[in-house]
């Protein structure tokens, strides 16, 4: 299996695929374990980078996961038979916002478009079990959340800057549930529901 999550992270690093930092995974990981989370919704598959290592944690972990880009999903799904991983990582493909889910998760991790991590959240928080996480990851946007907006030369660059702060905003202000940011990774909103 460790091969198999080498061979991902090189992947991505040849191909530009964002997967999860070292620090935020090793943050999410010992998350999982500590609160023994075994059923978990990712929005945001790319190549299965994370579900792998999530599931990589207990045998009796599944993951259910969703990819709208074709390529990434089908990288997936050649990950996911390498690792032999069929029975516990389900993969959707298709844009999230579209998926209608009817279980419930211990903890639903975001990792998909910064623009839309508001919509994800209300669209599956649904689907959190009473006391459940949701965890987004890139709260720091590279960096770019703590600039001025004129340091930012980039009109979209600023607009999906203004989306992350605006979601960080409506967590902060969300009463059903209690947010930490972390600065581990490229940061990481843990909101734990009430």
């Amino acid at each position: 299996m460790n091969n198999l999550i080498e061979e991902m992270k090189n992947y991505a690093v040849i191909n530009h695929v964002p997967i999860i930092t070292d620090g935020g995974l090793h943050y999410l990981e010992d998350y999982i374990k500590k609160h023994n989370i075994k059923n978990i919704l990712e929005v945001g598959t790319a190549i299965g980078y994370s579900a792998i290592c999530m599931c990589n944690i207990d045998s009796d972990i599944t993951v259910t996961t969703i990819e709208r880009d074709e390529a990434r999903y089908l990288e997936a799904v050649k990950n996911i038979k390498k690792g032999n991983l069929e029975d516990r990582i389900e993969l959707i493909f298709g844009d999230a916002l579209e998926v209608n889910l009817e279980d419930k998760y211990d903890l639903i991790f975001i990792d998909a478009a910064k623009a839309q991590n508001g919509k994800f959240f209300e669209r599956f928080e649904i689907n959190l079990k009473d006391n459940g996480t949701i965890i987004t990851d890139n709260m720091n946007f590279h960096g770019l959340v703590f600039k001025n907006e004129e340091e930012i030369e980039s009109r979209n660059l600023r607009q999906l800057v203004r989306k992350v702060r605006n979601y960080k905003e409506f967590l902060i202000s969300n009463p059903k549930y209690e947010t930490l940011f972390l600065d581990i990774g490229d940061g990481l909103a843990v909101s734990v529901k009430k």
